[in-house]
């Protein structure tokens, strides 16, 4: 019986970055023909550099190398999509992408059903952690409705 403390990683356990760079590929593969999102990316039409920094930040996240810390830094989600509304309707738009991504991905994994939930309760409340159309803090509380 292992402890938290000493399981191994997700990173671990998926088979490490490659996992990710799968992962990322087939959200990104979505997000390419969003009209909604798609445009939102700085380098769109060029998904390459976001691919690029999803990948490793997710990896980091969950065990992996620390390279996006050390290319990025801190990484500061809610201050690096600030410029981009995200509202209810692009969370979930960017939710549906990654779990479609995440399905994929986990698909043919020892553990998938495992994994994917591990996944999807992270992203979850990551994406409603990035909405930025409700004033701060964000509620559910009908915070800034007369």
């Amino acid at each position: 019986m292992t402890s938290e403390s000493t399981a191994p990683s997700l990173f671990f356990r998926v088979g490490g970055q490659p996992f990710f760079d799968r992962l990322v590929d087939a959200f990104y593969d979505g997000i390419a023909t969003d009209e909604l999102l798609a445009p939102l990316y700085p380098d769109y039409p060029d998904f390459g550099p976001a691919r690029h920094r999803l990948s490793l930040f997710l990896a980091q996240y969950w065990g992996g190398p620390t390279t996006y810390m050390e290319e990025r830094g801190h990484p500061r989600l809610r201050m690096r999509h600030f410029p981009f509304r995200v509202g209810p309707l692009e969370r979930d738009r960017w939710l549906l992408h990654m779990a479609a991504a995440v399905e994929q991905t986990c698909a043919d994994l020892e553990e998938g059903e495992v994994i994917a939930g591990e996944l999807i309760g992270y992203f979850v409340p990551a994406a409603e952690h990035l909405r930025n159309d409700t004033g701060l803090p964000i509620t559910s509380a009908g915070y800034g409705m007369g």
